[in-house]
């Protein structure tokens, strides 16, 4: 299993949007847990790189309209 944490910028604007983004993530083949908080926008997410990529996630959040950074 891969991790993978981002920081979704617009999360105190949009708060609905965030709760549905984790709904979403779930719903996708290889994402095994999607944990947001929506004070401060974090996203951990725990996924199976065989079943699904970083960059499919991505893009995913991009199409939702939402921008992030990674965490560093």
């Amino acid at each position: 299993m891969n991790e993978m944490t981002i920081y979704i910028e617009e999360a105190a604007q949009n708060r609905k949007s965030i709760q549905t983004l984790e709904t979403s993530l779930m719903d996708i083949e290889g994402i095994e847990r999607a944990l947001i908080d929506v004070a401060d926008g974090e996203v951990k997410l725990t996924y199976n790189s065989n079943k699904i990529k970083q960059e499919t996630i991505v893009s995913f959040i991009q199409e939702k309209g939402l921008s992030f950074r990674s965490a560093q």
